[in-house]
C-alpha cells in the first residue's frame, strides 16, 4: 500500500522457460514499484484569519499522490502444468534486465479517523534466450503484470502523543499474463500462453509516528488470502520519512510481499509461492 507521507500446446522447452519468466517478471514489475505504509497524520488545519467575519469551515479531507520505487529481489518456487516446481532465486540485477517498462502510483485520502488507500502497478517484461542443444532454438517471451490494491482504515483512539495506529481491511488483485514463442531452426514455431489472476482479502494495521515536525516513521503490515484467492498472502513495510515542505515529503524503507497461490482446476496446475523484498524510496505530494 502506498505511503501517505511521503493455450495451445507448447514444447517442454518453451513451457519450462515460460515457467521461469513469471517469477522474474513479478519481481521486475515491482522492482520500480511501491513504497511504504500509509501515513496516518492529517495535515493540521490552518487557524482562522483575524477579523470580525468568521472564516468558512475548512474541509476535513486530506489527499496524497505518491510516486515510488521498490528495488526488489525474489525468492520462492514456481510451477506450471505438469512440469516440476522450479526454484526461483533472482537478484535485483536479474529482474531489471528483463524489465521493458512500468507505471506505478498510489492515491490516499483521509477524513477524520477514516483512511482510504489505493495503489496500482502495471509492468511489461520481455525475455529472449537460446535453448536446446547447440543453440538451435530461439525462445522469446513477454509478460504483463497488474497488481492493484485498496483498503479502508480506522484510527484507533489510543491517545498516545504523536502516534497513530489504524486497523485496515481491503483487497489485493494480482494478474499475470505470459506469451512465449519457440523458433527452432528447422521446425515450425510453437507458442504457449496463459493468464492467472486472483483476489486476496486482507486485514492489517498501519502506524505513523511523528518524531518531530519534519521526521516521521511509518509501518504497515497485512495478511490475507485465507484460501479465497491465494492460500496465504502477506505484506509489510517499515520506513523513515522527511517533510521537505507542507506539500512534499519523501521516505526510504524496506518492504516485502509474499504470495502462496495454487490453481489446480481444469488441468491448469499453476503454483506460485514467492517472496519479493527490498528497499523502497518514495516521493509524496500532499494537498
Amino acid at each position: 500500500m502506498a505511503n501517505r507521507n511521503d493455450r495451445r500446446r507448447s514444447s517442454p522447452q518453451s513451457a519450462r522457460a515460460a515457467s521461469r519468466l513469471p517469477a522474474l517478471a513479478v519481481a521486475a514489475a515491482l522492482a520500480i514499484a511501491a513504497g511504504g505504509g500509509p501515513a496516518l497524520a492529517a495535515d493540521p488545519a490552518a487557524p482562522p484569519p483575524a477579523g470580525d467575519e468568521a472564516a468558512p469551515p475548512a474541509s476535513d479531507w486530506r489527499f496524497q499522490a505518491t510516486l515510488y520505487g521498490w528495488a526488489t529481489a525474489v525468492n520462492g518456487d514456481l510451477g506450471i502444468r505438469n512440469l516440476p516446481t522450479v526454484p526461483v532465486d533472482a537478484s535485483l540485477s536479474d529482474v531489471l534486465q528483463n524489465l521493458d517498462g512500468a507505471v506505478m502510483g498510489s492515491f490516499a485520502a483521509s477524513n477524520g479517523n477514516w483512511l482510504f488507500l489505493a495503489d496500482l502497478v502495471l509492468a511489461r517484461l520481455s525475455h529472449k534466450e537460446t535453448v536446446g542443444r547447440f543453440g538451435r532454438s530461439r525462445l522469446s517471451a513477454e509478460l504483463t503484470e497488474v497488481v492493484a490494491s485498496g483498503a479502508v482504515g480506522y484510527v484507533l483512539p489510543l491517545h498516545v502523543p504523536n502516534l497513530e495506529v489504524a486497523v485496515t481491511g481491503g483487497v489485493r488483485y494480482v494478474n499475470l499474463s505470459v506469451d512465449a514463442r519457440l523458433r527452432p531452426t528447422i521446425l515450425p514455431s510453437r507458442k504457449a500462453s496463459g493468464t492467472q489472476s486472483w483476489v486476496d482479502p486482507t486485514i492489517g494495521f498501519a502506524a505513523h509516528w511523528a518524531i518531530d515536525e519534519k521526521w516521521f516513521v511509518n509501518a504497515i503490515a497485512d495478511i490475507g488470502g485465507f484460501g479465497v484467492g491465494s492460500e496465504l498472502s502477506s505484506s509489510g513495510y517499515l520506513g523513515v520519512g522527511y517533510m521537505w515542505t507542507p506539500s512534499i515529503s519523501s521516505a526510504i524503507g524496506y518492504r516485502y510481499l509474499y504470495e502462496d497461490y495454487q490453481n489446480r482446476s481444469n488441468g491448469n496446475n499453476f503454483r506460485y509461492n514467492t517472496t519479493m523484498h527490498g528497499p523502497t524510496v518514495s516521493l509524496a505530494f500532499h494537498f
